[in-house]
């Protein structure tokens, strides 16, 4: 939805790339706080100055609030936004079961993450195939599974912090081979991703926006 500058003033400015699954739990995390932000949607081929600028990483999400201090972390997004509002109850509230959260995203954004760039993009790392890094990253799918089978969510009954953490990168292992992920014993992991993807949540993550430029009318998000 287009607006005034001066109606988004107070707006914090949120760098991202719809498939890029950090960007996209980044803008799961500011859906379900409630937190509007101006949306540029980057085309990483060709990264704007503003990004560079504001993040000389060049990667996304980056997130710059009113203050001028920039989030250039996909998680860092995610933990502010709750912290400042937590409407469907994600964080958990005993400090343990936090741990043990925290433990799960950095298992699929470590060992997990480096199996995946390799099963999903061989060629970019010299390799024939990414079978082996499929294989690899399929035990972290299948202690996953294990969660999911005897609860509804990675945490328990509740959607949460891990899941939508987690999701993204799941969904785009899936989406490398559908047939092989289809094939595989995870039914209580393939529901579980099959019900994030059918979620209201997701469709409003993954609504198509125009690549930004300096002169674009000014988009919110989500929209109001």
């Amino acid at each position: 939805m287009a607006q005034s500058a001066a109606a988004t003033a107070p707006y914090p400015v949120l760098y991202s790339f719809r498939r890029c699954p950090y960007a996209m739990r980044a803008r799961l995390a500011l859906v379900a706080s409630g937190t509007v932000c101006v949306l540029r949607e980057v085309v990483l081929a060709t990264k704007p100055a503003a990004l560079l600028q504001a993040s000389p990483k060049g990667t996304v999400p980056v997130l710059v609030l009113p203050d001028g201090k920039v989030l250039e972390q996909s998680l860092d997004i995610m933990l502010w936004a709750l912290r400042r509002k937590d409407v469907q109850h994600w964080l958990p509230t005993h400090p343990q079961e936090m741990n043990t959260v925290l433990q799960l995203i950095a298992a699929c954004d470590g060992d997990f993450k480096h199996n995946l760039d390799r099963y999903k993009y061989p060629n970019r790392y010299a390799l024939p195939d990414g079978a082996g890094h499929r294989d690899v990253g399929a035990q972290f799918l299948l202690m996953l599974n294990g969660r999911l089978s005897i609860q509804r969510h990675l945490m328990g009954e509740h959607f949460g912090l891990a899941d939508a953490a987690i999701a993204p990168f799941v969904r785009q292992f899936a989406h490398t081979d559908p047939a092989w992920f289809a094939n595989q014993p995870w039914q209580a992991l393939q529901q579980w991703l099959q019900n994030f993807e059918a979620s209201p949540l997701f469709a409003t993550v993954m609504e198509k926006y125009a690549a930004w430029t300096e002169d674009q009318a000014v988009v919110l998000f989500p929209p109001l």
